[in-house]
């Protein structure tokens, strides 16, 4: 029989790994998620193209950027390239945020110079988090205005803060540096109702992380009255 301390390490083992790495929430995400890829640059294991992946107009006056963090903490490095290859040509869009805190976190005005109207692009997210650097990308169309009809994958967990912070190993990843909405803070996407920000953007993990933990737990539960009636 599996001893307690052996069953609640192995649980902890599967909900640490499923708390890991991140989601690109909006724009949509290009190609299919692979966490075991997620390393791998420039887009996480994914080849962006142009032709079948899904375009998401993205406005260069200002617009969001959503994502779900499945660490504690990380630091966020907003890019972009015009290159179909995503081999390099990197400009960064936003200052590099740290997110502290787990779940959604998003940067609701995010902007390009209008140079870039009309254009395709492959817009990255790149994390610097304690399992290494992450990559996610998506391709957009920039197009004039700013988006006033935010998705609703653009919201913040109650309790996530942003603050803009330095990155040797992120600032490594461009080749042109913006001074966008540059200021002390990055407060993400303004909720009225914060408190219940943990459930209003889907979950790609399968469900939310939370949900998971307690259905591990209840397994850890069974197999421990299994062990004591054995």
């Amino acid at each position: 029989m599996p001893s307690i301390a052996s069953i609640t390490a192995a649980t902890l083992l599967l909900v640490g790994s499923c708390q890991a790495h991140f989601l690109l929430l909006s724009p949509s995400p290009a190609g299919t998620f692979d966490e075991d890829s997620e390393s791998s640059a420039p887009c996480g294991g994914v080849t962006p193209s142009f032709s079948s992946d899904n375009i998401t107009d993205f406005a260069v006056g200002g617009d969001a950027i959503a994502t779900q963090l499945g660490h504690p903490q990380a630091n966020f490095l907003y890019r972009f390239t015009t290159e179909e290859s995503a081999d390099g040509n990197w400009t960064q869009a936003y200052p590099i945020v740290q997110q502290s805190g787990l779940k959604f976190f998003c940067i609701p005005d995010v902007t390009v110079d209008e140079s870039y109207v009309g254009q395709t692009a492959v817009l990255s997210v790149v994390a610097d988090a304690p399992d290494g650097l992450l990559y996610q990308c998506a391709v957009v169309k920039f197009v004039s205005g700013v988006n006033s009809n935010l998705p609703s994958s653009c919201t913040n967990t109650s309790g996530v803060t942003g603050s803009f912070m330095t990155d040797d190993k992120l600032t490594a990843l461009v080749d042109t540096t913006t001074s966008s909405n540059s200021s002390d803070t990055a407060t993400g996407t303004s909720s009225s109702t914060p408190s219940s920000t943990s459930n209003a953007a889907p979950s790609q993990f399968g469900g939310s992380i939370d949900g998971l933990v307690s259905l591990v737990t209840l397994g850890v539960m069974a197999a421990i009255g299994a062990g004591l009636i054995m």
